[in-house]
């Protein structure tokens, strides 16, 4: 039966056997339960299961073992959600999978299973397993995607915090901040020099309105997302600063899972998104035991 279960998760499945006569299990074939044609869809056989090339013949004792077969699903799940018998499927040498439909209607599509057995040349019939199966047409969860796959940049509230990753390919291995010598000022680069290749430039009343205007945007030092956030712009290494005179103000966010992808940040704003905050995380430690003195229990002593 454990095999049944991968089967399916691997994409294939089972199409059901319909009970043959005891004269014919030497040549049982395949045949779909009329009466469930057109509620309950028909599966193909298991490639795993079929690893050999051997004709696998049912046995006709156990296929004709429906009400053993129920019995066993009606003690677990109760008589009243079992339907219909939609067939039977030959898992192996004497190994036969019966199936039911479901009734519950919060399982629709879905199917009760039943693996019976029995011992060479025995005639008891052993239940092996049951368990509850989805059919192709139920409703099942989705493939399970990793947070790093699923996360969006809409998806980010001021109140996420995304878990750190130690192996990040988008950074690398920064630098400590040093002094400066006596060679000069580091920031004094020819590229940057005052009106250098255009015609004109920001004056100090374009650069002083350009950052009001940033300081007081959604990425700014006073937003909600930076009033919540446990750390800065200032020191996530997905910060690109800029250059001139808002560079001890401003940055652009280069995190394709922040919310300030490709804006222009103040270094005081802050996101769940920072390249070095993690979740909180919890201890797998086993709790104490807790041993109740107070109340008194009873024993039971039995003479020997």
């Amino acid at each position: 039966m454990s095999s049944l279960f991968s089967d399916w998760l691997a994409g294939q499945s089972a199409e059901p056997r319909n009970d043959p006569a005891p004269a014919e299990a030497a040549s049982a074939a395949v045949t779909p339960v009329e009466a469930q044609a057109e509620t309950a869809a028909p599966v193909k056989p298991a490639k795993a299961s079929r690893a050999n090339s051997e004709k696998v013949v049912l046995d006709a004792q156990l296929a004709a073992a429906i009400d053993t077969a129920r019995s066993a699903i009606a003690e677990v799940a109760g008589s009243s959600v079992i339907g219909d018998h939609l067939g039977t499927l030959a898992e192996g040498t004497r190994l036969v999978t019966h199936y039911f439909a479901c009734t519950d209607p919060t399982y629709r599509g879905w199917r009760w299973v039943a693996v019976l057995a029995r011992a060479p040349r025995a005639k008891k019939v052993t239940v092996c397993e049951t368990a509850l199966l989805p059919g192709p047409d139920s409703l099942v969860a989705p493939e399970w995607v990793p947070w790093d796959q699923r996360v969006e940049p809409g998806d980010l509230t001021p109140r996420d915090t995304l878990p750190k990753v130690e192996d990040d390919p988008n950074l690398q291995q920064g630098f400590e901040q040093v002094e400066e010598t006596s060679d000069g000022n580091l920031d004094e680069i020819p590229n940057f020099e005052f009106g250098l290749g255009r015609r004109r430039v920001l004056s100090p009343e374009g650069i002083s309105s350009a950052a009001t205007r940033w300081a007081e945007s959604e990425t700014g030092a006073e937003s909600d997302f930076a009033a919540k956030a446990s750390a800065h712009c200032s020191s996530c290494g997905y910060l690109m600063p800029l250059a001139g005179s808002l560079r001890q103000k401003f940055g652009v966010c280069a995190n394709g899972w922040s919310p300030a992808d490709g804006k222009v940040v103040a270094l005081d704003f802050g996101c769940g998104a920072h390249s070095e905050t993690d979740v909180s995380r919890q201890s797998t430690d086993p709790a104490e035991a807790v041993v109740d003195d107070y109340s008194a229990g009873e024993l039971e002593f039995q003479e020997g």
